[in-house]
């Protein structure tokens, strides 16, 4: 019955098998993981249905954010179909959305499922416990990557993250350094209430209410979006209002910002007219700081598969993981200062 059940859930979504990848998962010590989100709901086949007792394979299931939202994440999901497939020992699953009403219910079907192993990049910091004390009731055992959540965290094995507070305040800490007269800002924000948008935005949200200089003009969400993040800076644009500085919260958005100042003929970058600034260090994104058309980027990681793998290996011996929360370090670069082997080595 358990299969059947299953059948008909997988028939609902959109699947495909996963293979592995060819090409080495690598993973840089010292950088860090990040953030975002797209709005496909796609989810991948397991290669079978019993847990691992049965074949021998530790059964996955991997809820993530979609995978063409920016290149952080494609890159990201690619990682994690490297590392989890059968030549590894995993039969995986893998489900995507940015909606999390949407990620709870495959976190449902993956624990009716009987998966080992419960993989989490989670759309939104809340609404996680009472699922989660479901996995863990079931001996479903939880591993959150990429994003933290606000729960108990009794009710995870570890977590893979970036230190998205931490993120934000290097930002705004290098834009502070900057000694602008005065700060006129337009705020990009990401999908509301990810840990990524609460990280990146709050320490700018900070700084403008302590500091009388610093002035937000406009602060919205493009949801990691060029195309809804240029029409967000075209709006503020066409109202005429003055603005020095574009802090988007991705590349992706930062982008966008850039595509409207360019059809306005507004100058950007290093001595410029606005100051602008991204997140992720996609490997397109550090070549504008190189050309010094933009002047920011906060570095991101998406390569955490072989931590979590790590992490397994540890849970499977019957040990606990060394660390319960691994957060990778991360900085940010600097137009001025960026060398093209700092695009080579940390460009995504």
């Amino acid at each position: 019955m358990k299969k059947v059940v299953a059948i008909l859930m997988a028939s609902l979504m959109a699947f495909g098998l996963v293979a592995c990848s060819s090409s080495d998962s690598t993973t840089t010590a010292g950088t860090t993981a990040g953030n975002n989100g797209g709005d496909a709901t796609t989810t991948t086949a397991a290669n079978n249905e019993g847990g691992n007792s049965g074949s021998g394979l530790i059964k996955v299931g991997i809820i993530n954010n979609d995978p063409n939202e920016s290149g952080y994440r494609t890159a990201n999901d690619a990682d994690l179909q490297a590392m989890f497939c059968e030549a590894n020992g995993y039969d995986a699953s893998f489900s995507y959305s940015m909606k999390n009403d949407e990620q709870i219910q495959y976190a449902k079907t993956f624990i009716q499922n009987e998966v080992d192993y419960l993989l989490l990049s989670a759309a939104d910091v809340a609404g996680w416990d009472s699922v989660l004390k479901d996995a863990q009731e079931a001996g479903v055992k939880v591993i959150l990557f990429d994003r933290t959540i606000n729960a108990d965290p009794s009710l995870y094995e570890a977590s893979i993250v970036s230190d998205m507070a931490k993120e934000g305040q290097t930002a705004v800490d290098w834009l502070a350094s900057q000694n602008l007269s005065e700060y006129n800002v337009i705020h990009i924000q990401g999908v509301m209430g990810s840990s990524a948008q609460v990280g990146r935005s709050g320490a700018l949200d900070e700084k403008v209410a302590a500091e009388a200089n610093w002035n937000i003009v406009k602060q919205q969400t493009a949801e990691w979006n060029a195309e809804k993040a240029q029409q967000i800076v075209q709006s503020v644009i066409d109202s005429g209002a003055k603005f020095n500085v574009i802090y988007a919260e991705n590349d992706d958005m930062a982008k966008g910002a850039v595509a409207a100042l360019d059809a306005a003929g507004i100058s950007h970058g290093v001595g410029k007219d606005v100051i602008v600034m991204g997140f992720d260090c996609n490997k397109w994104a550090l070549e504008e700081l190189l050309a010094q058309n933009w002047n920011y980027d906060g570095q991101c990681n998406p390569f955490q598969a072989s931590y979590i793998d790590a992490i397994i290996k540890d849970l499977e011996a019957g040990k606990a993981p060394a660390q319960k929360t691994i957060i990778m370090e991360e900085k940010g670069f600097d137009a001025a200062t960026i060398k093209q082997e700092d695009v080579d080595k940390y460009g995504i």
